[in-house]
């Protein structure tokens, strides 16, 4: 069972944020809201910067772009403060390993900082393969990442599962051809029925039941 990261299992845009205007704040530039800040999780850091770019009014193409990516990615590995599970997950996580379920983490976050973070939280130990958004040349929602995921934890993709909270992880499934599982409670903009998924919940406690159901 794969796994998305931020929006999935935690909820780390306040660190997000709070990075985010202190980068800003640096440059002498304007603050941007909790709520705009949010909107902008989920393609990985480069599209971060530029959606931050795009709303302050500079050009996401110019050079600006670069120099803030590389400061982001710099004090991202310790971003982690803020960051906290969402309520059940780590109950979840515990149930599915004893129901035998290998898990794994595919994000389009930066591989160091997605583990910097599960090792602040005391989870790392609990995945068998952790892919960032940098760890191949493609992100999700190409299904590149998702597949290299499920073969490092040595499964296959026809008894596989991937967890997800956003429109970038329902296509990505869609794409894999793997059957996907909204978090209903993460970053995602579109309504839940509008996003393609076999199963959506807002409770992580049953979430090892439907797996269960799932591959029997």
């Amino acid at each position: 069972m794969v796994f998305d990261l931020d929006g999935t299992l935690i909820d780390s845009a306040p660190d997000i944020h709070a990075a985010s205007n202190a980068l800003l704040a640096e440059d002498g530039l304007p603050a941007l809201t909790f709520d705009q800040i949010r909107s902008f999780i989920g393609k990985g850091v480069p599209q971060l910067v530029t959606r931050i770019l795009e709303t302050i009014g500079d050009d996401p193409t110019g050079p600006r772009h670069a120099a803030l990516v590389h400061r982001f990615e710099a004090r991202y590995e310790t971003a982690v403060g803020l960051t906290l599970p969402y309520p059940g997950v780590v109950a979840a996580l515990d149930r599915l390993a004893e129901r035998g379920f290998v898990l794994g983490v595919c994000t389009n976050k930066p591989a160091a900082p997605a583990r910097a973070v599960l090792a602040h939280l005391g989870l790392l130990n609990r995945f068998a393969a952790i892919l960032g958004g940098d760890s191949l040349s493609v992100r999700k929602p190409d299904p590149a990442p998702l597949f290299a995921t499920i073969a490092a934890l040595g499964a296959v993709p026809e008894r596989c599962l991937y967890v997800g909270d956003s429109e970038v992880d329902a296509e990505t499934a869609m794409r894999a051809g793997i059957p996907f599982a909204l978090y209903t409670e993460g970053y995602r903009k579109t309504p839940v029925a509008e996003l393609p998924h076999r199963f959506a919940f807002g409770d992580f406690s049953r979430l090892p039941a439907f797996a269960a159901e799932v591959f029997g």
